[in-house]
């Protein structure tokens, strides 16, 4: 266990090297660079010389690559992802940190809810089987899947937003409220996610749901699952012990994975609410060509990804100790 521990670890350092590397190599291969753009926007408004000064407030040298890239190390290292464009003088760090509190809050939040809920509900579905609810639930899910999640999003943004007025329709809290731990600003922040969460649930829980309930109903007809009704035990102790605990494991995995793309945001839905997410930002980033924001973001996705898909591994590992002799 301790050696398949080690390799996981091996194998994602070295995942998150080559993402660094990358991450640092690829704005130097384009055109042009921050300081440049920020000096063009100007449009000659600006001395040349402020271009030096400017090259200088980026972190941008004429030093051989090797050396960049070694103070680039050193520089992330420290949590210094350099300047934004969009949002300068403020520094990238600073910025992804207020982004990433609030898609945590919402996307993680909506995740875990819609996760939870369907596989919940998915193995309650294989369980009863051709039922009343097993014959309604997956086609109406489907159905409701196969529609855009940013389509739901402009529907519920319209309908309860606009026309009824029960929720907010932009920002993440109240203009009027101070940020803090208060009852106000906590009221406040929470009816103004329940809309864009609630879209992003119903637009997830039926995948969750379906996943779960194939698989389940699957393991329910596999061999070793006959010999635990051979040995005597109770239909309920078969189906938890047996049939979902080896159900969970693609779905925990495929957890893991959206787990780690929380930080990205989802993009359209943050976009149709105005959430200022870590996607609401990275449209930002795009729009004004701010490379060291977008440099700052990839990274940030890169790792959590790579993190989540750790600790995917070793749940994995916790579910079926099988692994480690497959390994």
């Amino acid at each position: 266990m301790i050696r398949f521990i080690f390799q996981r670890l091996g194998f994602y350092g070295l995942a998150g090297l080559v993402a660094v590397t990358a991450n640092f190599f690829i704005p130097r291969l384009m055109p042009g660079d921050p300081a440049s753009v920020m000096f063009a926007r100007f449009k000659g408004k600006l001395d040349p010389e402020a271009l030096e000064a400017m090259k200088q407030a980026f972190g941008l040298s004429e030093a051989p690559l090797w050396q960049q890239y070694f103070e680039y190390w050193g520089a992330l290292l420290q949590g210094d992802l350099g300047q934004s464009l969009v949002y300068f003088p403020m520094p990238v760090s600073s910025i992804m940190l207020e982004g990433l509190l609030w898609t945590t809050f919402l996307a993680g939040t909506s995740l875990v809810i819609s996760f939870v809920g369907g596989t919940a509900l998915g193995a309650w579905l294989a369980w009863r089987r051709e039922g009343k609810l097993d014959t309604i639930l997956p086609p109406l899910f489907s159905l409701i899947g196969a529609f855009p999640y940013f389509w739901m999003a402009m529907l519920f943004l319209s309908v309860f937003g606009f026309s009824l007025g029960w929720f907010p329709t932009r920002h993440a809290y109240a203009s009027g409220v101070e940020p803090g731990f208060s009852l106000p600003f906590i009221t406040s922040a929470i009816t103004h996610a329940f809309l864009p969460a609630l879209t992003m649930v119903i637009a997830s829980i039926g995948g969750w749901m379906l996943s779960m309930r194939n698989v389940t109903v699957s393991t329910l007809g596999s061999e070793f699952v006959y010999y635990a009704h051979i040995r005597g035990l109770s239909d309920k102790q078969v189906w938890w012990r047996y049939a979902v605990r080896n159900a969970l494991i693609p779905n925990v995995t495929g957890f893991g994975m959206a787990l780690g793309f929380v930080l990205s945001g989802a993009l359209l839905t943050e976009m149709v609410f105005g959430y200022p997410g870590q996607g609401y930002l990275l449209i930002q980033a795009v729009n004004g060509q701010d490379f060291p924001l977008m440099q700052g973001i990839f990274l940030s996705i890169t790792f959590a990804v790579l993190f989540a898909n750790f600790c995917v591994d070793i749940l994995s590992l916790w579910l079926d100790p099988r692994m480690v002799s497959s390994d």
